[in-house]
């Protein structure tokens, strides 16, 4: 039985997948790390007793950051970031300490990306 062969030969076109545009990521993905950039939500929670400091990542787990809307006005980034306090004793303290957070993510971040904090339970 003779062996179906394609009209076409299949072989990359390496020149025309060079041109194609890339993603600032995909393309710069490996500089970053090596310059040791960082400012994304995953490496915050991968660093955040580095962040937001020894004594806070005690007492509190990062939950998450939501979303939210920029304010245009005042640029401010309008995400929450939403930290779990270990024990419910540690959540007042916490509350109090909310601005030191902020303040400490968004230096981290390099711009104003968290506007609130909330401590949950």
């Amino acid at each position: 039985m003779p062996s179906a062969q394609c009209p076409v030969p299949i072989k990359p076109n390496l020149e025309k997948r060079k041109l194609r545009p890339q993603s600032l990521g995909g393309a710069f993905g490996g500089l970053l790390k090596i310059f040791g950039a960082r400012a994304s939500d995953s490496d915050l929670a991968a660093r955040w007793a580095e962040i937001a400091g020894k004594d806070i990542a005690d007492m509190a787990d990062l939950a998450g950051i939501s979303k939210g809307i920029k304010n245009r006005e005042t640029g401010a980034g309008g995400r929450t970031l939403t930290i779990r306090a270990k024990n419910p004793a540690f959540a007042l303290a916490l509350s109090y300490r909310a601005e030191e957070i902020r303040i400490a993510v968004n230096k981290y971040f390099g711009y104003d990306a968290v506007s609130k904090i909330k401590v949950t339970k």
